[in-house]
């Protein structure tokens, strides 16, 4: 798993709270940043960031619920660990249903968190991945031509070379051209590639 872009975010208005969850992610030799409100957190995160947050369900101003909203809101999809000193199960299971990874009460015990922890960093890791390959694939996209795009619009819509060609008033030969050119620059593995990658990465 990848790490070094991880950080494990850690929201709490209790000061040994934080203090307790940073003890428990030392060893795992990742990085950490605490904040005292949901408020601090949300002017320090953005949608580049990536790891996991850990925060109290209960907070002075915003509670951990508004906190993931608000997330969800700025397009932020970060990994969500619930704490709780209350048992309420009907914040809790407000809580899972906005898609918390887990909610644990307070105080946790070492090997849950830790193992919630990991879980959530796993699941970020595969955001991480499918978000490098959305960067990549954007980064081939601009080397094409204005050409090699109009067939590859083409292509994406489902018609064949020939109806290519007589929509773009070219022969078939240079539709054949542009066609392998587009493939060759995206790194496309079949013919389906191209197609595949465009749609879930501009069209989603």
């Amino acid at each position: 798993m990848r790490t070094a872009e991880m950080t494990v975010f850690i929201v709490d208005d209790d000061e040994p709270s934080r203090e307790s969850v940073v003890s428990l992610v030392f060893p795992m030799k990742l990085p950490t940043r605490s904040f005292a409100s949901a408020e601090e957190f949300l002017e320090a995160v953005g949608p580049n960031d990536y790891g996991c947050l850990v925060t109290d369900l209960r907070l002075d101003g915003m509670s951990g619920i508004d906190l993931q909203a608000a997330l969800a809101d700025r397009g932020i999809s970060i990994p969500v660990i619930m704490l709780t000193g209350f048992a309420d199960v009907k914040l809790a299971v407000h809580a899972m249903q906005q898609g918390a990874v887990a909610l644990l009460e307070k105080p946790a015990g070492g090997i849950e968190l830790w193992d919630a922890i990991r879980s959530a960093l796993d699941q970020e890791e595969l955001r991480y991945q499918a978000d490098a390959s959305r960067r990549d694939f954007r980064r081939r996209m601009s080397s094409l031509t204005e050409k090699e795009r109009q067939v590859l619009d083409l292509v994406v819509d489902g018609f064949p070379n020939k109806t290519v060609a007589r929509r773009l008033d070219v022969s078939l030969r240079t539709v054949e051209s542009r066609r392998k050119a587009v493939f060759d620059k995206l790194g496309a593995r079949s013919e389906f590639s191209p197609v595949r990658m465009y749609i879930d990465v501009l069209r989603d």
